[in-house]
């Protein structure tokens, strides 16, 4: 017996064993076909019993041959069996080419690293790794990256907000950009970190639009055309980097002056907003004034022109109607200053107040001036229709009125018997 299988006999039985010294029981043998005291089988026969049941799996018989009964195991059946788990292994080896893109993805497939083709949304195959390789994009999702904050305005980056503008001053900007992948194989080949490529090509497209831009401009009237100029100078860059990117939106989240001189430019913002009341004022009352002048000046200059134009008119007429009364009077004297004497008496006697004295007969009784008394007791009458009080001041006023026709009958008289002398002696020199 060898020595292993004494070790292990030792090893088996015990003093606590209830057979110990009773010898056997099934007659000296075991379930193995060996005596109790031969141990265990030892690892030639259990490898021996494995072969004979693999070729018996195959359909394989094996030949015992050697003097001790030795097996050897069928060489072509062994050969089978590696061929049949090879074959296992290479489907479930190309089963792992199978993959699954959702709607609105992309996936990029790679042959040895190297871009092959887009495969679309759906149930694809590529080759297996090591081979083929694939990574999923998501290209209908809308990013968004921030530029001077975080998550919230109020979390701040200085180092990414603070700009210099064209008139040497600083601001304070903070913006979103949104954009979308119009190229996923741009995007996974040509971008190292995608999200922070985008962010820095923001924050350089920012900077050079403030650059040039004036304080005030972007801080009020100019955020819209700010953000526009920063959309397309950013679509330029990305297009021209490769990066297979498409700005949807530029949002300004907030454009303000550095904290440290707030409260200065809150001073200077209501100063320059009182200048530009008092400018206001001062141009609405001008646009008042102004247009007024010059309806005065150009009122005046008509009303002058007219004047001239009258007084040339009436000059002219004049000086017309005394050349043909010149004519008139050199064809026939008596005859044409009878007529002037008379078209004056009319024109006289038709503006002025009439008084009838009787002097031939050497009556002194006085006509009155019927037309003025008329006229007079007329507007006296309207006037104490209206109110009492104001037909007793009327009698003052008819007295004045007629102690006025007194004395313009006593002048009328005085102008009458002078002309009448002057024409009785222009009479007398004629004949």
């Amino acid at each position: 017996m060898p020595v292993p299988q004494l070790k292990k006999i030792g090893l088996k039985f015990s003093l606590n064993d209830p057979r110990w010294g009773r010898g056997s029981q099934d007659n000296g043998q075991n379930q193995d076909g060996k005596k109790p005291n031969e141990g265990p089988p030892d690892l030639d026969q259990l490898w021996r019993d494995f072969n004979q049941r693999l070729n018996r799996l195959f359909g394989n018989k094996g030949g015992r041959g050697g003097d001790g009964g030795g097996y050897s195991p069928d060489m072509r059946g062994a050969g089978v069996g590696v061929g049949l788990i090879g074959a296992i292994i290479l489907f479930l080896w190309l089963v792992s080419g199978f993959f699954i893109v959702q709607e609105g993805q992309t996936a990029v497939v790679m042959t040895f690293g190297k871009y092959s083709h887009m495969a679309p949304a759906g149930f694809n195959w590529r080759w297996p790794y090591p081979i083929q390789s694939h990574e999923i994009v998501n290209v209908s999702q809308v990013r968004t990256v921030e530029v001077g904050y975080r998550s919230n305005v109020r979390n701040k980056l200085a180092r990414e907000s603070l700009m210099l503008t064209d008139d040497e001053n600083i601001i304070d900007i903070q913006f979103a950009v949104q954009y979308k992948l119009k190229s996923a194989s741009d995007w996974v080949f040509n971008n190292r970190d995608n999200e922070e490529t985008v962010r820095q090509v923001a924050e350089t497209a920012i900077r050079e639009v403030v650059g040039r831009s004036k304080m005030d401009f972007v801080l009020y009237e100019g955020r819209e055309k700010v953000a526009m100029d920063v959309g397309q100078l950013m679509q330029q860059i990305v297009d021209r980097y490769k990066t297979g990117v498409q700005i949807t939106n530029v949002t300004m989240q907030g454009v303000q002056p550095p904290e440290q001189v707030q409260a200065a430019f809150d001073d200077a913002v209501k100063a320059g907003q009182d200048r530009e009341r008092q400018k206001n004022e001062g141009q609405a009352y001008a646009n008042d004034v102004i247009p007024k002048a010059r309806g005065a000046a150009s009122r005046l200059m008509q009303e002058a022109e007219a004047y001239r134009a009258r007084v040339v008119a009436n000059a002219e007429g004049d000086a017309a109607r005394f050349k043909q009364v010149l004519v008139e009077y050199q064809k026939a004297p008596a005859v044409t200053r009878d007529r002037m004497y008379l078209d004056t008496m009319q024109q006289i006697f038709a503006n002025t107040t009439k008084v009838f004295v009787d002097s031939k007969n050497g009556s002194n009784l006085l006509y009155l001036p019927l037309d003025k008394l008329i006229s007079q007791s007329a507007a006296g009458d309207q006037v104490a229709a209206r109110s009492g009080a104001a037909t007793q001041q009327q009698a003052p006023a008819v007295s004045q009125s007629n102690n006025e026709s007194l004395q313009s009958m006593d002048t009328q008289r005085l102008r009458d018997s002078r002309s009448r002398d002057g024409r009785d002696s222009r009479e007398r020199e004629t004949r």
